[in-house]
């Protein structure tokens, strides 16, 4: 690209590849239309969003609760004779029955006292 720069009686013809360069970017830029975004809404990010959470619940938290569930009404149930597995494996007999332990025979003359929510298992109730 020329350019012509007159200074007084002077004239000057410039030739600048740096400004024919970038005459060619901002026409090649203006050319080009900035086109909408379809479905760029707020609710295009929250539904799915919603939908993620729906199927933690459903696969995570739910589960759990009903395995919590069955804990506490089998540490409820818990009485004087039943043969029970703990969290460390450890089988025994149950001897004695507290409000917050339980006394676990494990063998003879061995009794074992440990919180209830260590049993894990009743595999055979008296």
């Amino acid at each position: 690209m020329e350019r012509t720069i007159a200074a007084g009686a002077f004239a000057f013809k410039v030739r600048s590849p740096i400004l024919s360069m970038l005459q060619t970017i901002l026409a090649q830029a203006q050319s080009a239309a900035p086109q909408a975004v379809p479905g760029g809404g707020i609710g295009s990010f929250f539904v799915p969003l919603i939908f993620i959470f729906i199927i933690m619940y459903f696969v995570m938290i739910r589960p759990q609760k009903k395995r919590q569930q069955q804990q506490q009404q089998l540490i409820a149930s818990l009485k004087t004779g039943d043969r029970v597995v703990t969290n460390a494996g450890i089988h025994g007999l149950i001897s004695n029955v507290k409000e917050n332990t339980v006394l676990v025979k494990v063998a003879d003359n061995v009794k074992i006292e440990m919180d209830k929510s260590a049993i894990t298992t009743v595999s055979k109730e008296a």
